[in-house]
């Protein structure tokens, strides 16, 4: 069931790859082995993801992880299936086991915050201040590779209206909002996603005031990287 499961979502991802007319700029910056954490932008829903990891998988031959809001992992089947297609619950601990265990992690550090943002929030960091991304790779010891998609944003149209939106989970506090594309299908946006090179993170005990600075540093080469995957 699991590995039929995995092969129908990877087929879902070629499709949607193709769909949107997904390209991967900079690919070069991607390690073929080791641990690297990726930061970059978030799309709406997180619907660009599969797309996403199946371009990163093509140019490297590597099934990356995406750690994913918890929220998600209180919704029974989500949580049974995330895990079989590459979704890690979002927590330190998971986190570092992944990156000690080498593998390819994706990290979009605004989370939920920018998955169910509303139109006026499109192509904006909402990362709210966070150094947990930065902690995380400097408590691993492993280069973070920026990266930035662009066309993410625009797959469906949603309302400003609170109204038209829903909770995410019993209990949570993030609500998701409503949307339409084209039909059933969402809009056929052309996707591009690019990769910067990597940089080493700030060692574990470094202070504050440098976590602070690196994680503004990152925050900008997202917004440069978006800029070219705009232009590109």
């Amino acid at each position: 069931m699991r590995r039929a499961v995995f092969r129908f979502a990877e087929t879902g991802a070629a499709l949607s790859a193709l769909y949107h007319r997904a390209r991967l700029l900079g690919a070069e910056h991607l390690p073929a082995r080791g641990p690297v954490l990726l930061v970059g932008n978030h799309g709406l829903w997180g619907y660009e993801t599969p797309a996403f990891f199946h371009l990163i998988h093509r140019a490297t031959g590597r099934y990356p992880l995406g750690l994913a809001e918890r929220g998600f992992f209180k919704i029974p089947l989500v949580r049974t299936v995330l895990p079989w297609l590459g979704g890690v619950e979002g927590t330190r601990e998971n986190a570092l086991a992944s990156l000690r265990q080498g593998h390819l992690v994706v990290c979009y550090p605004g989370g939920a915050w920018e998955t169910f943002k509303k139109p006026r929030y499109h192509y904006t960091l909402r990362w709210e201040g966070t150094l947990g991304f930065v902690r995380l790779a400097a408590q691993a010891g492993v280069p973070i590779v920026p990266f930035a998609g662009f066309g993410v944003d625009g797959t469906f149209l949603c309302p400003e209206n609170e109204r038209w939106c829903v909770p995410l989970a019993p209990g949570e506090k993030y609500r998701v909002p409503l949307g339409m594309g084209l039909g059933p299908l969402p809009l056929p946006v052309k996707m591009t996603f690019a990769v910067g090179p990597s940089l080493e993170p700030p060692p574990a005990d470094a202070p504050e005031s440098r976590l602070k600075h690196f994680r503004d540093r990152i925050a900008t080469l997202v917004h440069h990287l978006l800029i070219r995957a705009c232009h590109a």
